[in-house]
């Protein structure tokens, strides 16, 4: 099944004026903007983006692994982490009654057909191109030239640990052994877990994505077992007494709800759906991945919809509303002991929750560092082939050493409780930001290529949907700043700490943006420009270089828009030519082949 839209260009009377033909090596001005079209190697249709943006990878470096089946589970294996065993509770607290709880489920799913929908356009446009959101902000926002890929690079780059998913592999590990650890063994197992994530991903591409399929399927399997003794629960067939207490008057508590703690709900529902998009950064190792995506990304949203509203079933059957509102424990733990008592099948099941939450991380790990290296190859990170070399196991080892190495500062640095938690809510507002201005973007696209009339994309979501994703994003933007009732807060100290930090990381983004674009190449004499490098195994990258103001000329005429060099051996006899011709008569040939290799380099 599908919930998306026919590609709007097969509908009848669409404006023929934006189907003009370009030739995928072409270059397009619409007189502010230039487009260059370059052919991937994903059987896809040319990939026509504005000049600045990163490189197309003509064959991707990376291979092309992510088959149907992998789509499917790279999305369902991020999905199903810790949300659904973690969040009802919180959820159903947030929404006051068991009733609304569902109705926020299924408002979840359809806020992600909503996101998804412009993910996919955008993927439309762009299909040879990994990363997603890096792709689509540099895309939709051009000018300032390097402004949004800079600001989107910082944040992508410094909140890609995964500390609080390798914190719960870590204490399920210890209730699988029946024991608690103390601070610092809880730490050591989650950086030693996060550790094997990391070398797993790093050593080979396609073992680590049949690693992340083999879980997804597991994942699966381990709600469907929840779901089914659910029924039984409700059959009368455990010591459950009173199942469908819980279904009785569901809506019982509702009018007690606070815009707080429907927001927080809200919140909760978008981690437990986080994930539907995670495929979405690896489309350059998809062929023809407009088709392919609308079709699993689709299927696995809507699997895991209905595995959430099932699961949730179970829980509401098994425990009680009062334990899950007050109890200390997570929901999963609450049921496995209302339902297994003590025994070794709890300690099982405890299992197969660190195992989901080890799963996610290698799913996230997977799409995030395509992510970062995308970052990496717009240029705006220094150290250009640490973050886009694919040297020397085939898959972004930069990328996954920096989220290997923050991960452990994570872990390690930062205690538990309130510092924890606010480092771990630091990234919602940004977020929250970037989202919006995607959403918005969209429409920015659209209209700039009309413009230039370049081709028409394979796929077009519905405004409805685009509208009601700006709504939410707007209101997940706003309603932090919304004061939660005295005492509800989650961390001891004001509540929005998180929110106005959020907001000065990225003033200081676009602070650093000014002195590094503007300020300081006036102040000492020379402008930024992009040139294209070429780093071994078909990847590409962007490098950004600093060219003296009498150079600028030369520079330009012998670049084209992209950054490629033109003509490089005569570029580059040119250039020794015009050194000796300023050089004084002292000057020997050495100091020359100096001057003319600086150049090619």
């Amino acid at each position: 099944m599908s919930f998306w839209r026919k590609p709007f260009s097969r509908r009848e009377g669409s404006d023929s004026r934006d189907d003009i033909d370009h030739d995928a090596a072409s270059e397009i001005s619409d007189g502010s903007l230039t487009y260059v079209g370059n052919q991937g190697g994903n059987n896809t249709s040319a990939t026509f983006q504005e000049a600045s943006g990163a490189p197309v990878e003509r064959k991707s470096p990376l291979g092309y692994s992510v088959n149907s089946f992998t789509i499917l589970f790279l999305n369902i294996n991020m999905m199903i982490g810790t949300g659904i065993f973690s969040t009802p509770s919180a959820i159903l607290t947030g929404t006051g009654s068991v009733g609304l709880s569902f109705i926020y489920w299924t408002l979840g799913f359809i806020l992600c057909i909503a996101m998804g929908s412009v993910y996919l356009e955008f993927t439309a446009y762009f299909p040879s191109r990994s990363g997603s959101e890096v792709v689509f902000l540099e895309q939709a926002y051009p000018r300032p030239v390097w402004f949004f890929p800079t600001a989107f690079a910082a944040q992508n780059v410094i909140f890609s640990f995964s500390s609080s998913n390798a914190i719960v592999l870590s204490n399920y590990l210890f209730k699988c052994a029946g024991t608690t650890g103390t601070d610092w063994q809880i730490k050591g197992v989650a950086l030693a877990g996060y550790t094997v994530v990391a070398l797993v991903v790093i050593f080979h591409t396609k073992i680590s994505y049949h690693l992340s399929n083999a879980i997804g399927v597991v994942k699966v399997c381990t709600l469907l077992f929840i779901i089914i003794t659910g029924f039984v629960v409700l059959g009368g067939g455990t010591r459950v007494k009173d199942p469908k207490a819980n279904f009785r008057n569901s809506f019982e508590g509702t009018k007690d709800a606070s815009a707080y703690g429907l927001t927080n709900a809200l919140y909760r529902i978008i981690f437990s759906y986080g994930g539907y998009n995670n495929a979405f950064n690896v489309a350059n190792e998809i062929k023809n991945p407009v088709k392919s995506l609308k079709k699993n990304a689709s299927l696995a949203l809507f699997t895991v919809y209905v595995l959430y509203m099932l699961t949730n079933v179970s829980w509401f059957a098994a425990v009680s509303k009062f334990e899950l509102q007050h109890s200390k424990l997570t929901t999963a733990s609450l049921w496995f002991t209302n339902v297994l008592g003590e025994s070794s099948k709890v300690r099982g099941l405890n299992f197969l929750i660190a195992l989901s939450s080890f799963g996610n991380m290698v799913s996230v790990a997977l799409g995030r560092s395509r992510m970062i290296r995308e970052c990496g190859r717009q240029g705006v990170l220094p150290f250009t082939s640490f973050w886009a070399s694919t040297k020397p196991f085939g898959t972004p080892l930069g990328p996954y050493i920096f989220m290997w190495a923050i991960t452990a500062l994570m872990i390690l640095a930062i205690p538990t409780g309130d510092a924890f938690n606010f480092v771990a809510d630091l990234s919602v507002l940004p977020s929250a930001a970037f989202n919006l201005a995607m959403a918005i973007g969209l429409y920015v696209v659209r209209w700039r290529r009309k413009r230039a009339h370049l081709p028409q994309p394979e796929f077009r979501a519905w405004d409805a949907l685009v509208v009601f994703n700006i709504v939410v994003q707007l209101y997940l933007l706003v309603m932090p700043w919304y004061p939660p009732p005295k005492g509800r807060a989650d961390v001891s100290f004001w509540y929005g700490t998180y929110c106005v930090t959020g907001v000065g990381f990225l003033a200081l983004c676009g602070i650093y943006y000014f002195l590094w674009a503007k300020l300081i190449p006036k102040w000492r004499g020379y402008e930024l420009r992009q040139e294209l490098v070429e780093l071994g195994g078909g990847a590409e990258s962007h490098r950004i270089s600093k060219v003296p103001l009498e150079d600028i000329p030369e520079w330009d005429e012998n670049h084209d828009a992209v950054g490629r060099l033109l003509n490089r051996g005569a570029v580059v006899s040119n250039f020794q030519d015009e050194k000796v011709a300023r050089s004084s008569s002292e000057q020997d040939s050495k100091e020359v082949a100096t001057a003319a290799t600086s150049l090619s380099v």
